[in-house]
């Protein structure tokens, strides 16, 4: 179909958009059935709360995502006649912070060079290292000729605002697919993710995996809770303004030791409470009386989403138990495919989370910047896949051949 009669423009502000004609090319299977556990896919999501017009609009009428803190909003939409058929939530870069795939070597080495890495085109959910779709094509015949409008938007801003480059981190692996054949180079990345493979419960998780690291977890878990701590797990119209000043203040004390400046503001955190509360998960600690710890984690259909997480107080094993051990058993009781836990954290692999591959593309407009930056991608390609093959074999889960064979 010809693309004759498509509109791609700019929108500055997600306030430009209309929120139910972006959230149809953001989650359009919203209604699909649920996946089942035996195809645990986690490409295959119905509902992913981080590209809803919601939790994208927030991060920019909060200040935490606009041209102040170096993510200036320039989302791409293609348009018939007034109905948006595609978007990518894409953002004009001074700097490389709270992306979680690092091309700062690649600046510095632009840079030294002669050239100007900034400005720079990020598609992405800013702060947030969680696969999800990042081209938001709806659904139907046009959905072809709206995606190759899309992606040639996104170049179009580039050359427009002299950007050196376009980036689209943890896209879904068939998107990154089709962005290399448009010609992005590809880039992989690891995380660790549970899945669920049809458990019933924690204790039925737990028989799965090997009598030592199944006892492991159950001391941890006794001595996350040990000192009177209770552990609280809230959603919906249980947290409040209270719940969301103690987070806050654990969330600013690991930012800013973490990263030296903390990306979210107090404020992103009462209006995402205003708007998304039945698709938060906030597993807070507290002791004497008073909350020491916490994290949360956002609900999607098939998955839940652990983001962020602080304490005032060190007490063994409590991250572990608020991040990991409540996510899962969380995640069981709703019946959900998977936890996919943040960025980095081999430590994860010992408390049943498995190794996966993330996916990032970039097309850079320097023809010989382009060819150095993909000789490089190659050789981390092969790297990544050997270190995940190798991580694959240090699953705590049973082995059923030499294990359990009579």
């Amino acid at each position: 179909m010809s693309s004759a009669n498509l509109k791609v423009r700019i929108a500055r502000s997600l306030s430009e958009v209309d929120p139910d004609q972006w959230n149809a090319c953001a989650n359009p299977h919203l209604n699909a059935p649920a996946t089942p556990f035996d195809d645990l896919d986690p490409q295959k999501e119905r509902f992913n709360p981080f590209i809803t017009h919601a939790f994208l609009n927030v991060l920019e009428t909060s200040g935490s995502a606009t041209s102040r803190t170096g993510w200036s909003p320039a989302h791409i939409l293609v348009e018939d006649d007034g109905m948006l058929l595609a978007a990518a939530p894409a953002y004009i870069k001074s700097h490389s912070m709270g992306e979680y795939v690092f091309d700062h070597s690649w600046a510095d080495a632009y840079e030294r060079a002669g050239g100007r890495y900034y400005p720079k085109i990020q598609v992405s959910v800013p702060f947030t290292p969680a696969q999800g779709r990042r081209l938001l094509v709806a659904p139907g015949e046009r959905a072809d000729v709206a995606e190759k409008a899309l992606i040639a938007g996104l170049r179009a801003l580039r050359d427009k605002v002299g950007a050196s480059s376009i980036h689209i981190t943890f896209p879904r692996r068939e998107e990154w697919e089709t962005l290399a054949e448009a010609g992005f180079l590809k880039r992989t990345g690891k995380q660790f993710h549970f899945f669920n493979k049809g458990y019933g419960d924690f204790d039925d998780f737990l028989n799965d995996l090997a009598s030592r690291k199944r006892k492991n977890i159950r001391k941890e878990r006794a001595e996350a809770v040990k000192n009177g701590i209770v552990i609280e797990c809230l959603t919906g119209s249980d947290i409040t303004e209270a719940h969301w000043d103690a987070f806050y203040s654990f969330y600013m004390d690991t930012g800013a030791r973490k990263w030296g400046q903390p990306y979210l503001t107090r404020k992103f955190y009462s209006q995402i409470g205003e708007v998304m509360a039945g698709d938060i998960l906030l597993v807070m600690a507290k002791r004497a009386g008073r909350y020491i710890a916490g994290a949360i984690n956002f609900i999607g259909a098939d998955a839940l989403y652990g983001r962020n997480w602080g304490a005032v107080e060190e007490h063994p094993f409590l991250h572990f138990e608020c991040c990991y051990y409540q996510a899962i058993e969380f995640a069981l009781s709703r019946g959900l495919s998977r936890v996919e836990a943040g960025a980095q954290g081999e430590h994860k692999l010992a408390r049943g989370y498995a190794p996966v591959t993330t996916y990032s593309v970039h097309d850079i407009a320097d023809q010989n910047f382009r060819r150095a930056v993909a000789n490089y991608l190659d050789h981390e390609r092969r790297e990544i896949a050997e270190t995940i093959e190798v991580y694959a074999g240090h699953v705590p889960f049973r082995k059923v051949a030499v294990e359990e064979q009579p």
